[in-house]
């Protein structure tokens, strides 16, 4: 297989990836139900390019942090199916970090869209 075809294919499988954080974790569904309202607000708003920019780095980054949340607790129920303490600790850990970079985006966002109101 040349190193195209296995860069291609390494595609594919971050598309299923994302194709089961979307499928199977409410949190993302939440997540992305923000991003479209906000979308529609900065359509409405009219928001800079500069805005937009910071506005879609906040939406990457609070998906990616919920897709890091996911691997991580997919994996700790894999090693550890029984309830161990630190296993417990790591999967808030993760949990408390999606919650940290939502909380910075839901800031962004008051900064960005509190002019516009």
């Amino acid at each position: 297989m040349g190193e195209l075809q296995k860069r291609i294919k390494s595609f594919g499988y971050a598309f299923k990836g994302i194709g089961s954080l979307l499928k199977k974790e409410h949190n993302a569904w939440i997540h992305c139900s923000a991003i479209v309202l906000v979308t529609i607000a900065g359509f409405y708003f009219g928001i800079t390019p500069t805005e937009w920019c910071i506005v879609v780095l906040c939406f990457g980054i609070v998906l990616a942090a919920e897709g890091f949340n996911t691997a991580i607790e997919r994996l700790v129920d894999l090693v550890s199916p029984d309830y161990h303490p630190i296993a417990g600790d790591v999967k808030d850990v993760a949990a408390g970090a999606v919650l940290i970079c939502a909380i910075a985006a839901a800031i962004v966002g008051f900064i960005v869209f509190l002019p516009y109101l």
